[in-house]
């Protein structure tokens, strides 16, 4: 096998536009594969790496982490894929060895338990070595995957192969987005047939999990967003009602809690920041009412709530990649989409070449943030980046 030489999106600095350079791209090593990337998706994950406040990464890096594409070679000790695969790369691996894969309770690997950065994590293969050289420089993986190149290398566990007659350009937001919304709903909240859900932020993430409260038989889903541009397409997906809290002369917690008689048995939060994490716990029922958290916040200083909050009944979950065991899973997401389970399409907010990928990253700058200006939810919209090019905008 040879270095292949290819196009990719490089990061050189923190704030800074990416760059579009040719990059070397080594053979895979040990239980690696190397992937030909089709399309890939933006997500705010990757704007918030780009944060120079964070200092959470190390530089020159590729981003991505939701993409798709064909197994162009592997490496020694692989036996569960070869050339010609289409593959869903995966920042969530699953070693199926672990005590944490083997057990039902949790889709988190051994390979990331022990990280409190999950983002900054996984910028190296498993020999302490990059696969990626620009210019002579070594340039670092990111959350294992690094979507933003023509050509990746990941770890075997941290694959999933696919139908082969799959879309690419469609499935490739099962990578992150789309399941955390979904699987938050499903796997880690278990919204029950009959049940009133509150969803705040409905962005992908959000829009996400309301069709799985609507999948899972909810029978009233209310979606809150301060864009009410938003609510449009929320109610095609399955949202009975939606609510813009500045539209509204009280706290969104009371009138929910007012239009529900007592609270929602389920809410998700999909935005992130202490003021929305505290509206989506204080909107639940007493006695069983259910919270889940899944948007990030920059800079956030956390959740500061009564323990009577807890006391009278309510819990708060969190979800990482919607509980669902990456290898395990993707593949039967595939097939439910191919089965019109969902509606991965509506998903898609804009479609441009490889090369515009900066033009991307302002898209979604621009785009009005769910539930208040300075969070950085997970995603804000589905920015989705056909075949990449070969020209380069600076």
């Amino acid at each position: 096998m040879q270095v292949i030489k290819c196009k990719a999106a490089v990061a050189w600095k923190a704030g800074k536009p990416l760059c579009i350079e040719e990059v070397e791209v080594a053979p895979p090593k040990a239980h690696e594969v190397r992937v030909q990337i089709i399309a890939t998706a933006l997500c705010h994950t990757d704007v918030h790496a780009l944060n120079p406040e964070l200092n959470e990464i190390v530089f020159p890096v590729i981003l991505g982490h939701e993409g798709a594409g064909i197994v162009e070679s592997i490496g020694p000790g692989v036996v569960n894929f070869k050339p010609g695969d289409k593959v869903i790369p995966l920042y969530t691996p699953q070693c199926r060895k672990c005590k944490f894969c083997l057990s039902p309770q949790t889709n988190i690997c051994k390979k990331l338990s022990r990280s409190k950065n999950l983002i900054a994590d996984q910028e190296l293969m498993e020999d302490k070595t990059s696969r990626f050289t620009c210019k002579g420089k070594p340039v670092y993986h990111f959350m294992g995957i690094s979507t933003f190149s023509q050509y990746t290398v990941v770890s075997d566990i941290n694959l999933a192969k696919i139908d082969d007659d799959a879309n690419l350009e469609k499935v490739c937001l099962l990578g992150c987005g789309f399941s955390t919304g979904y699987g938050a709903a499903i796997n880690t909240a278990k919204v029950t047939p009959g049940s009133t859900c509150a969803i705040f932020g409905l962005g992908g993430v959000g829009l996400s999990a309301v069709m799985g409260c609507k999948v899972s038989g909810a029978s009233r889903i209310i979606g809150i967003d301060i864009n009410s541009e938003k609510f449009t397409k929320a109610r095609a997906l399955g949202a009975t009602e939606c609510l813009n809290p500045r539209d509204l002369d009280k706290p969104i917690q009371e009138v929910i809690i007012e239009m529900t008689g007592g609270g929602v048995d389920f809410a998700l939060d999909c935005a992130g920041g202490a003021e929305v994490m505290k509206a989506a716990l204080e909107c639940t029922t007493v006695g069983w009412g259910s919270c889940t958290l899944i948007g990030v916040a920059i800079g956030d200083k956390g959740l500061n709530i009564s323990p009577v909050e807890l006391i009278m009944g309510r819990t708060i979950n969190g979800t990482f990649f919607g509980g669902w065991k990456s290898i395990d899973s993707i593949p039967k997401l595939v097939t439910d989409y191919k089965n019109k389970k969902f509606n991965l399409d509506a998903l898609v907010t804009h479609t441009l070449p490889f090369y515009k990928i900066n033009e991307a990253f302002d898209l979604m700058h621009q785009g009005k943030r769910p539930l208040g200006s300075n969070n950085f939810p997970w995603r804000d919209s589905f920015l989705h980046l056909q075949r990449p090019g070969l020209s380069c905008e600076r």
